[in-house]
């Protein structure tokens, strides 16, 4: 859950314990308390929902685990699809670049990472050593964000042909601005929603990477993506999980290969967008200003730092090995 999201911070209010919760985000949104005691808070929040999660006995563990699978296979693919793309995009695109490394995507902190860009292009490697793609191929990015992954590979395979799908058009022209700026011809990128999107063509590899989080009905979608996979194509997902409360899905699809990256990686890319937030505050502040009003900057200032510091204690949470990333290829059945 993003702290940046005002509807789902309220609504922490209506809990049992609302008058000690107001007081606590009438200071933060002041700016008065300090990141350790919202570190603490945190901790404490996590390990709340680590024993709300699991069971008494085993029997109950997985009555409780297909219970939720079930209720996925009932659902949308997505829903209140809007919901989160007014909430992480409603910024503009200079707010990400003062706050993300260059490439504007997560990390792999490699021994040879000595910095948050070489972190970046290490799991951008990783994705690709992964997904084993070839000259020439095909490529779909569904969900391409700010077009990190697109057009790593366009530059690296000039002979490839990407498309990727966004739901957010300034992405969409951030990504247009970069392939002029590299004078790359290769990629073409559509605003849609993949919920609800259907198209024609098939493709070699196929990339998602952190939408799976915001899907519902895995079956439907794997449906909808096996649709556009060659007979011998891959698909490669990055998603975020817990060590426990997760299974593996398989339906028009079937994996290949599964890994797991610590969580530890994504803490310290957190971790580091943090501090480029507090480094870039001047520049950062007409950002704020403009896009939520003077009056409400300094609060959703605070909303964004606690994000970022919720993030890195979330998968930073017992040494990284309790909420981490999963990486699954995928070839079509």
């Amino acid at each position: 859950m993003s702290i940046a999201n005002k509807h789902k911070i309220e609504g922490l209010i209506q809990q049992p314990y609302n008058a000690s919760v107001r007081v606590m985000l009438a200071s933060l949104e002041r700016n008065v308390l300090p990141d350790a005691i919202i570190r603490s808070l945190t901790r404490l929040l996590l390990a709340a929902r680590l024993r709300s999660a699991y069971k008494p006995s085993s029997e109950l563990q997985l009555s409780d685990l297909l219970n939720f699978v079930h209720s996925l296979k009932e659902m949308p693919i997505a829903i209140k699809t809007e919901e989160p793309k007014a909430q992480h995009y409603e910024l503009s695109t200079s707010f990400f670049k003062l706050v993300l490394g260059k490439n504007l995507n997560c990390c792999y902190f490699s021994d040879e990472s000595n910095t948050l860009e070489d972190a970046e292009k290490a799991m951008l490697e990783l994705y690709c050593e992964r997904a084993q793609p070839k000259d020439g191929h095909t490529v779909l990015d569904i969900g391409c964000g700010w077009g990190s992954l697109s057009l790593y590979i366009a530059q690296k395979y000039c002979n490839y042909r990407i498309n990727g799908i966004c739901n957010s058009k300034t992405q969409k022209a951030f990504i247009e601005e970069q392939c002029r700026e590299r004078q790359l011809q290769n990629v073409e990128i559509i605003v849609a929603d993949i919920s609800t999107f259907e198209m024609e063509g098939s493709y070699d590899r196929i990339f998602s990477v952190e939408m799976f989080e915001h899907m519902k009905s895995y079956k439907d979608l794997l449906h909808k993506i096996s649709k556009w996979m060659k007979d011998d194509a891959l698909l490669f997902v990055h998603l975020f999980c817990h060590k426990a409360f997760a299974y593996h899905f398989e339906d028009d699809v079937s994996v290949v290969n599964q890994w797991l990256v610590n969580g530890k990686h994504y803490a310290q890319t957190s971790e580091e967008w943090l501090k480029r937030m507090d480094k870039n505050s001047a520049l950062i502040k007409p950002i704020m200003e403009s896009t939520y009003g003077k009056d409400q900057a300094l609060k959703w200032t605070v909303y964004w730092r606690t994000f970022f510091v919720s993030v890195a204690e979330l998968f930073g949470y017992n040494n990284g090995e309790e909420w981490m990333v999963a990486h699954f290829l995928f070839k079509k059945k």
